[in-house]
């Protein structure tokens, strides 16, 4: 492991606190430990605060540290070992992280490298010269089929080539980072194959059709080498009939069906602060405000109906209404309801009542 030293003197600021919404969030999350366990926050402490600040700096540490009752040394143990944790600040627009595992390593991740070292700076862990962008090499970042990739804060960039690369570190730095889709930058969806689906395939009429009995399938020869294409499927399976796929169209129509209460502008030129919803952040707030959704009352009236079309919309979120109970958490913010007036609770979590 690289030896990993705090920033100099020169850039440490004298002093670091968590903001209000923070330190209510830190004191809940050490209230998840037992007492006399509390210093095992340490590490979800530190990612708030870099997330806050950027980076983690050596106030913050002392800072956590203090929070915690332990000794600042343990607190300067663990922001140095975990690299996770930047230890110098990085760009305010962009931190690019590229993947030098094996498989994106194969695929390009050098020549991402080079853009890199021509667009922000020859040396990892510096910025460029007006201190908005950096990038580092990090081991991998767990999605070797879409080799090879970059994570730019908390997204990643997949199926990346140096001219693809180019134009996001452009984006990022013309303060456009929140144009550029993340996931797969050409035409597969997540981590579909790339050359196209080769199973699970089947049209709905071939799925109807009567499979016939198949008799024992010779054995095949000595000199042919059986493939994953030309190998025969078990005796026993051949009579199973495939289930014909659901028409994508009847969730689109059923979603169309039941738009929500929309709003050309938010009531009274401002709209609420959509980020109060646990789940929500920036990016996702723009979405909501690009339908027309500005208030959390609308969000409140979602029936299923309303809650499937809006999720038919969120392209990278889908699913997240539901999972985070975003209609739950707009019943209590629709009545006066925020996160101070009950630390560390999410509005739609059971027993914040």
């Amino acid at each position: 492991m690289s030896v990993r030293r705090l920033a100099d003197a020169s850039v440490q600021p004298a002093a670091f606190a968590f903001d209000r919404a923070n330190t209510a969030w830190a004191k809940a999350q050490i209230k998840k430990y037992p007492k006399g366990r509390e210093q095992s926050a340490v590490i979800p402490l530190m990612m708030r605060a870099q997330e806050q600040e950027g980076w983690v700096t050596k106030a913050a540490i002392e800072h956590i540290a203090d929070m915690l009752d332990m000794p600042r040394i343990r607190a300067l143990e663990v922001a140095t070992f975990y690299t996770q944790f930047q230890l110098k600040p990085v760009g305010t627009k962009a931190h690019v992280q590229v993947c030098g595992t094996t498989p994106c390593m194969l695929r390009g991740s050098e020549d991402l490298m080079a853009v890199c070292r021509s667009k922000i700076h020859h040396d990892q862990f510096h910025t460029n010269a007006a201190g908005t962008l950096s990038w580092e090499e990090v081991e991998c970042l767990g999605a070797c089929v879409n080799a090879p990739m970059v994570m730019i804060f908390n997204d990643t960039y997949e199926d990346l080539t140096p001219k693809r690369l180019e134009e996001i570190i452009e984006a990022f730095e013309a303060g456009k980072g929140e144009s550029v889709k993340p996931g797969p930058q050409i035409a597969r969806v997540y981590s579909a194959p790339v050359t196209g689906l080769t199973s699970l395939n089947d049209n709905k009429a071939a799925a109807q059709k009567p499979v016939a009995k198949k008799s024992a399938e010779p054995a095949v020869k000595a000199q042919e080498k059986p493939t994953m294409a030309k190998a025969a499927a078990p005796a026993a399976l051949a009579s199973i009939p495939k289930a014909a796929p659901v028409p994508k169209a009847a969730s689109v129509k059923a979603a169309n069906d039941g738009k929500p209460e929309l709003l050309a502008k938010p009531r009274a030129g401002k709209g609420d602060d959509l980020k109060l919803i646990w789940g929500v952040g920036p990016k996702l707030e723009k979405m909501l405000n690009g339908m027309g959704i500005w208030h959390f009352d609308q969000i409140a009236a979602w029936g299923k109906s309303e809650l499937a079309w809006v999720d038919e919309r969120l392209e990278g979120f889908k699913g997240r209404a539901a999972r985070d109970e975003w209609v739950k958490q707009c019943k209590k913010l629709a009545k006066g309801w925020r996160p101070e007036s009950a630390v560390g609770e999410k509005p739609g979590r059971k027993g914040s009542e």
